[in-house]
């Protein structure tokens, strides 16, 4: 283990359980959109029992191109080579749109966990549709920046985002009716959702040397919004998921699979009957340091000024105060950002 790794870091990363994976099940969507009442309804109970433990699921079936996946990588993979100068031009602000450098962002601190800044760069995308209502369009509407040496990029995530936007829905009309709810219960506040959409590029120590005490490739944390949609990569300094049973354990990996997690606003209106799912993404490895991952994360979000109200019990276990859901992602993501 790095010695640069903190004694509490440490201890977490090295017991047994930070070597297994949690029990997450991979649930194929197509018996879901195609099957039997019974299938969907066995299909839904599965979804609605993961949600309760981890706030994980793994989901194939979804019929994304592992192709276009690729194709995503290997362009921004071109940018996030370049010489720094040469990405400077497009910095970002958290919550922006173009490339967080080193330093940008702190995960942790959503959490209240203090925490050098995470080791990675990001290129962030969003909303690409502006609002009719002025003030909505100033705080969460702006061009996409897209980077001129890698003009193949904007094509590319385009099209994953067209992708992304199909299968969101999909999944919060099987989280409604796992729910046992109408399955339009969470999607009809999506009519012109806003979303985040982060290629994050975790290099190796010969880019971001050594790791600090604490310091990770993202910090512990939850997602802030209602689903997040996850294409990544295997490795040593790769994922890693909080159970109540387990603590932090590896995440479970299917190269055909997208992890999908709860975000605190989809657990907020379940009153926590299912967990946002905490997580975060480990140091490179001292045996592996010029370990190398890419992750694709898209953010769904909801329609500016959607109510979120819990649900009430037998469903809901907790009744949380209504809150505007673009009011509480502007503070989380101001609570991330460094400087």
């Amino acid at each position: 283990m790095n010695d640069s790794v903190s004694d509490s870091v440490r201890d977490s990363l090295s017991g047994p359980a930070a070597r297994r994976s949690p029990r997450i099940p991979s649930i194929d969507l197509r018996p879901w959109l195609d099957g039997d009442p019974g299938t969907r309804a066995a299909t839904a109970r599965t979804v609605d029992e993961a949600l309760q433990t981890a706030g994980f699921l793994l989901v194939t079936g979804h019929g994304v191109d592992p192709v276009l996946r690729h194709r995503v990588r290997e362009a921004a993979r071109a940018f996030f080579t370049l010489p720094a100068e040469a990405k400077q031009p497009y910095a970002a602000k958290v919550g922006g749109r173009g490339w967080l450098g080193p330093g940008a962002e702190a995960n942790g601190y959503a959490e209240g966990t203090e925490t050098p800044p995470d080791l990675k760069e990001s290129l962030t995308f969003a909303t690409h549709e502006p609002f009719d209502d002025p003030v909505i369009n100033a705080q969460w509407y702006a061009p996409n920046v897209w980077p001129a040496q890698t003009p193949q990029l904007r094509a590319l995530c385009e099209e994953y985002l067209e992708r992304m936007a199909d299968l969101e829905k999909e999944l919060l009309s099987l989280l409604g009716g796992a729910l046992g709810l109408e399955p339009d219960f969470f999607s009809r506040h999506m009519d012109h959702p806003t979303y985040g959409f982060n290629i994050n590029w975790y290099p190796g120590t010969d880019v971001v040397g050594e790791p600090q005490p604490g310091q990770f490739r993202i910090g512990p944390h939850t997602d802030f919004g209602t689903v997040t949609i996850l294409d990544r990569q295997v490795g040593k300094g790769g994922l890693q998921v909080w159970t109540d049973a387990g603590g932090w354990e590896d995440a479970p990996f299917d190269p055909a699979a997208f992890t999908v997690n709860v975000g605190d606003l989809l657990a907020r209106w379940t009153g926590d009957r299912w967990r946002s799912g905490r997580h975060r993404v480990l140091p490179p490895p001292a045996d592996e340091p010029a370990e190398e991952l890419m992750s694709l994360v898209y953010f769904g979000e909801c329609t500016p000024g959607t109510l979120v109200e819990s649900v009430p019990a037998p469903v809901g276990r907790v009744a949380y105060e209504p809150v505007d859901s673009h009011v509480y992602l502007r503070e989380k993501l101001n609570s991330i950002t460094v400087g």
